[in-house]
């Protein structure tokens, strides 16, 4: 064995350790995770503003990216049977609660075909996605499934468009 192979090995237990720690603090492509929104006297709010990769976004009680589906005709949703098992309509217990960032003024429910309520920001109905699995994930951006194109909304209630699209 080359005298230098001892050197080369030690240096290469080195240099793992660092490497990772490198990939690790890149963080997954600059996406954040946001935290639950709260009500100003600090309860859980049905929705609220959180950062991620995106920019400023709605995200729900749980910290999950919000999402307005391009198919639905104002406040009336398209979304049912199988849709709605991919992307869950934002529901609420009586009056929508509002957390930091969002702007009450914007938050209202609108009856779905099931008879409960779902709640819409700017006009918008809202949901999640099945495809996010914790809060921050942004995988249902751009997404064409359903019959439409599905976007995270952000706090002025408009689309956020990026640049990637997606079939489903």
């Amino acid at each position: 064995m080359p005298r230098s192979a001892p050197i080369t090995f030690l240096a290469t237990l080195v240099a793992l350790p660092v490497a990772a720690l490198v990939v690790a603090g890149c963080g997954g492509g600059g996406s954040a995770t946001p935290t639950p929104p709260k009500t100003a006297d600090g309860r859980p709010a049905t929705l609220g503003v959180g950062s991620v990769g995106l920019g400023k976004i709605l995200v729900n009680s749980r910290a999950r990216t919000l999402y307005l589906f391009k198919k639905d005709s104002g406040t009336t949703s398209s979304c049912f049977g199988a849709c709605a098992a991919n992307w869950p309509p934002l529901r609420a217990r009586g009056a929508p609660t509002v957390g930091s960032g969002a702007k009450a003024s914007l938050v209202a429910t609108t009856m779905r075909s099931d008879a409960k309520a779902q709640v819409t920001y700017n006009g918008h109905p809202l949901y999640t996605f099945s495809g996010d699995e914790k809060a921050g994930d942004t995988n249902g951006e751009g997404v064409n499934a359903f019959g439409g194109n599905w976007y995270a909304v952000d706090p002025s209630g408009n689309q956020i468009v990026t640049s990637t699209s997606t079939g489903y």
